[in-house]
């Protein structure tokens, strides 16, 4: 019985195959090394703020204070809400809801200080161009809660809503832009908000706040899959480069 002598392979890569690899491996793994790192970023503020929230309730200054030695602390503060430089963030989910977002300043008693306060998740009008009339309890209240550091980063998708009062105020926002909203408004600010904690009984809607960590797993998800892509491009390159020797 003969054997069959099968020419033998050799790796022969087409230049163009292998600049094409030399681009995607990279390009995939830096994809990858992206979501890992937004995983352990959430992954570290989880545990800032599961530390920060065993610790006592500290009192919201009420002289400017540095925003990092207040993040996800609990605090208390005594004093009244300001309605009339109140804010509705638009397009916030709740419960598969659309709704927005209130915020409403407090000014601490004895100061001159404000800080928001985000008061919670109300549904918003079958007729969006008309925004939900909030209540808003008047004279000295004691507000507590988790001091958050709102983000600088985030998705405009055009210009706010024409949304006004007679004073000109804006009322609805896309985001909460702080920088901008201190800017706007005519008093002093804290450069933190106070998200209120859903036990307070101080002029609260729906509060249910998301975890630093939440959805974690899919960045991580995400990086795998990225990776993923890399090692299949490169074992797609090995093998459509091999020839059969003549």
């Amino acid at each position: 019985m003969k054997t069959v002598m099968r020419p033998a392979l050799r790796f022969q890569p087409r230049w163009w195959s292998t600049l094409l690899v030399l681009i995607l491996v990279p390009l995939f793994i830096s994809f990858g090394l992206w979501q890992w790192n937004k995983a352990s970023s959430k992954e570290d503020r989880q545990s800032l703020r599961d530390a920060r929230n065993a610790a006592p309730p500290v009192q919201m200054p009420g002289t400017l204070a540095d925003p990092e030695s207040l993040r996800y602390r609990q605090v208390q503060s005594r004093g009244s809400y300001e309605p009339e430089f109140q804010i509705l963030i638009d397009n916030r989910i709740h419960r598969q809801q659309a709704g927005y977002h209130v915020l409403t300043p407090f000014r601490l008693e004895g100061s001159d200080m404000r800080v928001l306060v985000n008061r919670g998740w109300v549904p918003a009008l079958a007729e969006h161009s008309r925004w939900p009339q909030v209540t808003t309890p008047s004279g000295v209240l004691e507000v507590s809660g988790m001091a958050i550091v709102p983000g600088t980063r985030y998705l405009t998708l055009g210009p706010d809503a024409p949304s006004v009062r007679r004073s000109g105020w804006q009322v609805v926002w896309q985001n909460l832009d702080l920088k901008r909203y201190a800017q706007a408004f005519p008093f002093p600010l804290q450069p933190v908000v106070i998200e209120l904690s859903p036990e307070s009984s101080a002029g609260g809607f729906a509060r249910e706040w998301p975890r630093p960590d939440e959805r974690i797993e899919r960045h991580v998800g995400y990086a795998f899959q990225w990776w993923g892509f890399a090692g299949a491009t490169v074992i797609i390159w090995l093998v459509v480069n091999l020839r059969r020797k003549p």
